[in-house]
């Protein structure tokens, strides 16, 4: 009873979805898978990175907030006249007798040996850039390409997780045929068994013979064994591609639709074209990012504060302005803004050739795959009418075996065929789907 409570209690932990539908794990897939989701965090830090680099054109506002005490004469003096608050007493007014001969060399008390005194200073600080000569601007673009590239990256890796999800679909649908005729041959066998069997009893057949079905039963046994683990191995594969549990889909056809290729189409919708274009956008800003170095920069900047003996007191009687302009040109850095520019310029020219590599190795690619498909699609037939062709023999050569005419080794090498041309099928339909996803992902095309 214990035994049955606990896998009671476990079943519900490995129930999974049934009979799933390709476009429902398609939108599980976009939705739950992990691989995903950290690419599009990686877009959208990104994306927070390009917002950061526009904030550079505002400025940057700052509030200063100091607590000091100090019997620092400098400093002192210095406090009372941030407050306001300096006097001729601080001076040594007091001490200062005209009649004394040696009044210059009198030392004041009060200036020399102040007493301490607190100080607290509130400052508002504003810098706003005037003219970088390019530079922020391209920063800015460049910080807003590479988010618009981080797109295209996760639109890479949807279109890999489709491809593998489609997949897998049509191996679960490919792997069900393959094990719907397995079984279909095992019946065989196993009718061919009790065939031999029978014919043993009555004396038209020896005991080789029957051990001889015995041993191709177990191999196609085998067969048909390895199949269904490969069928779970998908199933596993999907359910971490979705990141859920799928028990069953709904099988499709073991054949994928063949798309149509417009050259023109695959030009705007190839994602490597595109990442090469905008990389090549990039190279351009990266040029004009190096040829503002060699203009002046212009900035502004604005205080605005006040200080006294206490946090806050009398704080616009005792306030305070500074504005300014500040203009900064590099005339000589050694050669090395020169280099640097030249080194853009150089990338650019790369990576222009790069765009050119891309178009024409897609539309290679693209024309590669069409041509190994349509070579597919003739194998395809080829090993249907063979497979056919090999099922006849064999019911033959079963009938002739029966009357005597051919040896049950005869036989056994027929139905060896047919199982021959059962797994060609399926590797040739294998390699024709993944062939045909490729082509899919390479025009953007769900």
């Amino acid at each position: 009873m214990k035994k049955y409570l606990i896998l009671l209690f476990t079943l519900p932990l490995f129930a999974g979805l049934e009979n799933l539908q390709l476009q429902q794990a398609l939108e599980l897939l976009k939705n739950k898978n992990l691989e995903l989701k950290v690419s599009r965090f990686e877009a959208q830090m990104k994306e927070y990175e390009a917002k950061a680099a526009t904030g550079h054109h505002f400025g940057q506002l700052d509030v200063t907030v100091q607590g000091m005490r100090s019997n620092d004469a400098g400093n002192v003096f210095g406090f009372k006249l941030s407050s306001r608050e300096a006097t001729f007493g601080d001076f040594g007014a007091g001490e200062f007798n005209p009649a004394d001969p040696n009044v210059l060399s009198i030392q004041p008390y009060n200036l020399n040996y102040p007493e301490a005194r607190n100080h607290y200073q509130t400052k508002f600080s504003y810098m706003l850039p005037l003219y970088t000569g390019g530079k922020l601007t391209e920063y800015g673009h460049i910080t807003e390409s590479m988010h618009q590239m981080s797109q295209f990256d996760t639109k890479q890796l949807l279109n890999e997780k489709i491809f593998q999800t489609k997949k897998a679909f049509y191996d679960i649908s490919l792997v069900e045929n393959y094990i719907g005729n397995l079984s279909t041959i095992l019946k065989n066998i196993t009718r061919l068994e009790n065939v031999v069997s029978t014919m043993k009893t009555e004396g038209y057949a020896q005991n080789i013979d029957l051990l001889e079905v015995q041993a191709r039963k177990a191999e196609a046994l085998s067969l048909y064994n390895q199949a269904k683990l490969n069928r779970e191995l998908a199933y596993q594969f999907l359910s971490f591609l979705l990141n859920t549990e799928v028990s069953s889909i709904e099988r499709i056809s073991d054949m994928a639709p063949i798309p149509t290729v417009d050259p023109k189409e695959l030009d705007a919708k190839n994602i490597d074209i595109q990442k090469a274009l905008l990389g090549e956008k990039i190279a351009d800003m990266a040029v004009g990012l190096e040829e503002a170095n060699f203009l002046p920069t212009v900035g502004a900047f604005a205080e605005y504060g006040s200080a006294d003996n206490q946090l806050f007191n009398e704080f616009e009687q005792k306030d305070s302005y500074t504005v300014g302009v500040q203009l900064k040109w590099n005339l000589f850095s050694g050669g090395t803004d020169y280099a640097n520019l030249e080194k853009a310029k150089v990338n650019r020219m790369k990576v222009q050739s790069q765009v050119a590599l891309a178009k024409s190795g897609i539309k290679l690619k693209a024309k590669k795959l069409e041509t190994e498909i349509r070579g597919k699609d003739a194998d395809v037939k080829s090993y249907k009418k063979q497979l056919l062709f090999a099922r006849k023999v064999y019911e033959n050569y079963q009938g002739r075996y029966q009357e005597g005419m051919v040896s049950i080794s005869d036989v056994l090498i027929k139905q060896s065929k047919e199982l021959e041309m059962l797994l060609k099928l399926l590797t040739v339909k294998n390699d024709r789907n993944t062939k045909i996803f490729e082509l899919n992902s390479l025009l953007n095309s769900h």
